[in-house]
């Protein structure tokens, strides 16, 4: 049995799934992810600024035109779809699949899909408050705010309800997550290298029966897993399909 085989017999026995996804799983659809040669790491911005300075906390306080002009450009896709990756989970769970993501990505592509349980570690694009009033905001009113958007009741900054550096994950989500991991039966991992923390250490807390690993990268949890697939993951579900 090859790999492609095996993953679609892990899937199909599974009574539970977690899909825990990273920048990978959103490429196919336009999104650029952060470490790789094309990456926004790797990208070159308009100020002398290295990019994960701009997503700082701190850099958001003292510098949102700044960090809004970077933000607005490189980390924000309106256009992007679901590809066919998104689409394979959100229809294991349609089937009648136990199916839970948790994700890294901010890009919303997961519910577009139709995913419904999604626990979103770093947040979304698609959510902003009024950091004075609470007020909610859409991807929409930000964008097309002429520099940094501001509450339309009360004046107040609007800040995207994003994980920036320097600020803590949701608790909640981090509860919800965890217990998902800790509760499945098999934890699918797709495109993320692991290496960002707390959120990678969640894999710890798996005791179920299958650990696969997609990615087209090698991560640091290879040697645990019953399966590595190191290969872009639309390609991988074209295969199995």
């Amino acid at each position: 049995m090859n790999k492609y085989e095996t993953l679609k017999e892990i899937i199909e026995k599974s009574s539970s799934i977690v899909v825990f996804t990273g920048a990978g799983i959103s490429t196919p659809s336009g999104i650029p992810d952060f470490r790789s040669a094309d990456g926004i790491y790797n990208q070159k911005s308009k100020t002398n600024y290295r990019p994960e300075d701009i997503i700082s906390h701190t850099f958001f306080m003292n510098h949102p035109d700044l960090f809004y002009e970077f933000y607005k450009e490189k980390m924000c896709y309106p256009n992007a779809k679901p590809n066919i990756a998104h689409k394979y989970f959100a229809d294991l769970e349609k089937k009648g699949k136990n199916v839970t993501v948790v994700t890294q990505n901010i890009d919303g592509l997961h519910q577009a899909a139709g995913s419904t349980r999604v626990y979103e570690l770093h947040g979304s694009i698609h959510r902003n408050y009024c950091e004075r009033c609470g007020r909610m905001f859409g991807l929409g009113y930000v964008l097309n705010a002429k520099g940094v958007p501001t509450c339309d009741k009360c004046g107040g900054t609007v800040k995207p309800d994003v994980v920036l550096y320097e600020e803590p994950l949701d608790e909640n989500t981090i509860n919800l997550s965890i217990s998902a991991i800790m509760t499945c039966e098999t934890l699918i991992i797709v495109g993320t290298s692991l290496t960002v923390y707390p959120a990678a250490g969640f894999v710890r807390y798996f005791r179920g029966r299958n650990l696969v690993v997609i990615n087209k990268q090698e991560t640091t949890y290879d040697n645990m897993c019953d399966l590595v697939i190191n290969e872009d993951i639309a390609k991988v579900i074209e295969k199995i399909k």
